[in-house]
């Protein structure tokens, strides 16, 4: 067999496996997002989505309309609402094996870093139900991936492509200001600015913007709300952390079992022979820790920095491994990460019921950070905590809603405390007034 054919065996072998990862963890999704109900947020992306506009209080309009074209096609269950999000998690998947091959891994390597992104905890989450999060993930991990074959090619057309996806994931979440900037940063500490004297990079920049100016016209129009949302939610709703705390929630957030893998992945960025090429993703890692920091921002906004990373150790296992003559040696790291992976599965999605969960975070010690102010005591984390209650809410509300006169049914007005109860109320006003209420289809 030559050369060649012994590559692409290699390359359709991992192709393959990587196929089976993603297609686990998408019916994994399916198996368990009907478990717990819709999330407090789901609620009001789902209202929002009823009203399409170049933005919202809080985020910008495309994962509003990409909700929209979903519930138009699929309808709005829970399993539904969540297709999306579970399809941007089995894309991270692949990404995350393409990223290692850049980094010069081969196919164990590939499959290593397809199976860490597979089993992360906060990838689990954000790709379990609907927000912008999911797609922040896959966004990231694109323009990381488009960033390694420029590196390896030096085809400085590929910027216009960085800038493409930019500007949509800035028309997804705000955020990817930062990433924009510390991409800037990292390019001035690295041979890598060289780039910056070439037109692509900057033609880039300016589809990124001539993209998301509809988003700024729009802030314009309204007085800039989300800055005032954004200081608000600093001052009242954003729990603080201090600097140690909030790098102890990284290692939570990815998994303490593979923090030594995306460690050793910056280490070898920083000061590896073979890595020091790639070393522009290290200074975006640390540029982006500090930055988010510094902004007091919620812990689980620098997850989206830790494919790359989890590539990167994914090559330095690989480099290791094959030291060793000894076959047996291959299936250690793999079987480390799946033990890992699956001992905290179940704070990634809900495998299990509500009391055996709590039971086994109980004998674990382990307690998800509590990035809100109000979910500082709570007993589950917040992202599995407010996926309960709202069935039996509906019922009350449309309870006292049916005793109403017709006249007072006519004009009434219910006021929610909260933007999930409001979404709730929302996405039920049509089933209100029936005299059963079958709220199964929403929740199930």
């Amino acid at each position: 067999m030559s050369r060649y054919a012994e590559l692409q065996d290699v390359r359709i072998s991992g192709f393959m496996v990587l196929c089976f990862l993603a297609l686990a963890q998408f019916l994994l999704h399916l198996w368990t997002n009907g478990n717990y109900g819709m999330f407090r947020d789901e609620f009001y992306y789902i209202a929002c989505s009823d009203h399409l506009d170049w933005g919202y209080v809080d985020h910008p309009p495309l994962s509003i309309a990409l909700l929209s074209l979903s519930r138009a096609l699929f309808g709005d269950s829970v399993r539904a609402v969540r297709l999306l999000p579970a399809l941007a998690g089995v894309l991270s998947i692949f990404l995350a094996g393409l990223m290692a091959r850049e980094l010069g891994g081969g196919r164990f390597a590939q499959i290593t870093a397809g199976l860490c992104v597979m089993l992360v905890p906060s990838y689990l989450v954000i790709t379990g139900f609907f927000s912008m999060n999911a797609f922040d993930l896959l966004f990231w991990s694109l323009v990381f991936y488009l960033l390694l074959r420029i590196i390896n090619t030096e085809n400085q057309k590929l910027w216009l492509l960085v800038g493409l996806l930019l500007g949509l994931g800035l028309l997804n979440k705000i955020s990817v200001l930062i990433l924009g900037f510390c991409l800037f940063v990292a390019l001035i500490l690295t041979p890598q600015r060289k780039y910056l004297l070439g037109k692509h990079i900057w033609i880039g920049s300016a589809v990124a913007f001539l993209l998301f100016f509809p988003h700024v016209l729009w802030q314009v129009a309204h007085d800039w709300p989300t800055l005032e949302f954004i200081n608000n939610a600093k001052q009242y709703k954003i729990a603080e952390f201090s600097p140690l705390q909030f790098f102890a929630a990284q290692i939570l957030s990815l998994n303490p079992f593979y923090s030594p893998i995306w460690l050793a992945g910056l280490i070898w960025l920083l000061a590896g022979k073979e890595g020091r090429r790639y070393r522009l993703f290290a200074f975006i890692y640390i540029t982006a820790l500090i930055v988010f920091m510094l902004q007091k921002s919620k812990t689980y906004y620098l997850v989206f920095a830790y494919p790359v990373l989890l590539a990167a150790g994914a090559r330095v296992i690989e480099s290791l491994v094959c030291r060793f003559r000894w076959r047996w040696i291959k299936p250690v790291p793999v079987a480390y990460i799946l033990i890992g992976g699956l001992l905290l599965l179940p704070f990634g999605v809900p495998v299990l019921p509500v009391d055996t969960f709590m039971a086994y975070q109980s004998f674990t010690g382990i307690n998800a950070p509590a990035d809100e102010k109000s979910f500082k005591s709570a007993i589950l984390p917040q992202y599995f905590g407010d996926r309960f209650g709202w069935e039996e809410m509906a019922r009350r509300v449309a309870s006292v809603y049916r005793k109403l006169p017709p006249a007072e049914q006519a004009n009434c007005v219910i006021l929610a405390a909260n933007y999930g109860e409001a979404g709730a109320i929302d996405l039920l006003q049509q089933i209100l007034t029936l005299d059963h209420i079958d709220t199964k289809r929403l929740f199930a």
